[in-house]
């Protein structure tokens, strides 16, 4: 009988790790925590003011799964000391399942949850929404729904995001134990004796001592100050070497996103956090964009100044920050001074556009969302703002105590006409076609390409999907291999055989244009 026990009890474990993914937006998931206090919510509320990782521990059943002896501790930052002011109960929860059992996670190997409460976000929509969209542009979790029960009380639906963790690294990048950095400055962060002051998570340079910078990053692995460091001078004293320390195109990937989401509780806005940074093991850094609720202009500082009126945010220009004198974020100057680069972060602009808001796919897929989670929404005796405002906001503005959340529409339709009439998104971009990769020899390839309308041609190449990308100018393919044909016939030898992977960048005078488009997330792979 125990055979037949642990045969079925193996069977739904199978079912259930081969089912719908832990992140699959399809479906709203059900998490119970249990505690053996009654008192669980003062004591994980004093865990949370003492500011320590500590946690209490517990259960958490998914979906019927059972894990015992995990870690829990509250969230955040305004999501949570906003919301506790109130006395609600329903506040941000981490949960980290491998807390005392060390081998204990998840199928498909995740270590953690992190559930956020929706603060700020009458339409439920952004966070998930926002982490669907950067996906298909570079490495970022994924977020979905679930219903949260505490010791058999409903709190209400959460938003559920993927850590970036170890496991996360390591399925992204090959390698989960490289430096991390959370780039979330202190909110008691004060000026240091000796170190110039840095505006926040900018990657300023603040000089050669770490204790500069330990304010203003949080680092996440055993050793990495000496890397940041070195990548901040790069940026700031010599930033034609950044290739060396930094995935531009990702970055570029990321800024570009920022913008036409107007996503300003991140590096383009005012507090200049929610990213991660992390280097691999050919000593290069990678951003990974974090912390999505107030994306789609839910929140409206991009500087010091007074919050932008509606207007403001469907017109604000692609390149806010982008000041020759403005030392405050080198990652947009500093990156965008580079004429390449530049053309580059328009066409990642106009993809992004055409991908999700000319064609109004971003409304579809949040309408789609709205009809998933409409029960749970009224349902949810919780919620800060009213199910009128849920239903409302994807179209107008709603309030959300005393401040005005645009509605999602409202700020993407004009945002959408305005860029896209932007006098460089209407420049003409050059023509690839004809791509074709050719493995030549055990460790060479030839990449071939037809371009038109173009002064330089790039290929980028890395060895399968972990390595290093390298940028090469490629030749115009004359009769004799030297010769200018102008046929519009571009090669490049490059070191690599079989899963080399590419993508070619075409330069013209005013634009530049990528094949694929969603360069770096997608790429030619020499067969």
């Amino acid at each position: 009988m125990t055979k037949i026990y642990l045969l079925l009890a193996i069977m739904c474990l199978s079912f259930w790790a081969n089912s719908q993914d832990l992140y699959d937006l399809s479906r709203v998931r059900e998490v119970r925590l249990t505690f053996e206090e009654d008192i669980w919510d003062k004591k994980l509320n004093a865990y949370k003011q003492e500011g320590k990782d500590r946690r209490l521990v517990g259960k958490v059943t998914i979906d019927g799964m059972v894990y015992d002896s995990v870690g829990v501790r509250y969230k955040g930052n305004s999501s949570y000391f906003n919301i506790r002011k109130t006395e609600s109960r329903k506040l941000p929860f981490n949960i980290k399942i491998d807390h005392i059992k060390k081998d204990q996670a998840l199928p498909g190997g995740y270590e953690s949850l992190k559930l956020s409460n929706v603060f700020r976000d009458p339409s439920f929509m952004r966070e998930a929404l926002a982490y669907e969209i950067a996906n298909k542009y570079m490495v970022a979790p994924r977020a979905n729904f679930v219903r949260l029960y505490v010791n058999g009380e409903l709190l209400g639906l959460y938003n559920s995001t993927e850590s970036v963790d170890k496991d996360f690294l390591k399925k992204k990048y090959g390698y989960g134990k490289g430096v991390t950095f959370k780039c979330d400055p202190s909110w008691a962060y004060k000026k240091i004796d000796g170190c110039s002051k840095g505006d926040k998570a900018s990657l300023q340079y603040l000089g050669d001592d770490p204790e500069c910078y330990e304010n203003l990053y949080e680092i996440k692995s055993k050793k990495g100050w000496e890397e940041l460091i070195k990548l901040t001078k790069t940026l700031n004293k010599n930033p034609d070497q950044i290739e060396t320390v930094l995935d531009v195109d990702a970055t570029l990937w990321m800024l570009a996103f920022n913008n036409v989401l107007v996503n300003l509780d991140s590096y383009s806005g005012r507090l200049c956090h929610n990213y991660y940074l992390y280097q691999d093991t050919f000593g290069i850094f990678h951003p990974i964009p974090w912390d999505m609720n107030l994306n789609f202009g839910g929140f409206r500082f991009f500087d010091e100044g007074s919050p932008m009126t509606l207007e403001a945010m469907q017109k604000m220009s692609p390149f806010i920050h982008y000041s020759q004198s403005n030392d405050k974020r080198p990652l947009i100057v500093n990156l965008l001074k580079n004429s390449l680069y530049r053309k580059v972060y328009i066409a990642h602009i106009r993809t992004i556009l055409n991908d999700f808001f000319v064609n109004e796919q971003y409304l579809t897929r949040a309408r789609q969302m709205q009809s998933s989670i409409d029960f749970y929404v009224q349902s949810d005796k919780n919620k800060f703002y009213p199910y009128e405002s849920f239903k409302k906001n994807l179209e107008s503005s709603c309030p959300a105590g005393s401040v005005q959340i645009v509605g999602l529409k409202e700020l993407m339709k004009p945002r959408t006409e305005y860029l896209m009439n932007h006098p460089l998104l209407k420049k003409e971009a050059p023509k690839i076609s004809e791509v074709y990769g050719t493995k030549t020899g055990e460790e060479e390839s030839k990449i071939t390409c037809r371009v038109s309308e173009a002064d330089k041609v790039y290929v980028c190449y890395r060895a399968g999907k972990f390595g290093a990308w390298k940028r090469l100018e490629m030749k115009d393919d004359g009769a004799d291999g030297d010769a200018t044909s102008g046929d519009g016939l571009y090669f490049s030898m490059v070191e690599g055989g079989s899963g080399l992977e590419y993508y070619i960048i075409a330069e013209a005078p005013k634009a530049a244009s990528l094949s694929p488009e969603r360069s770096g997330k997608e790429t030619h792979v020499v067969r």
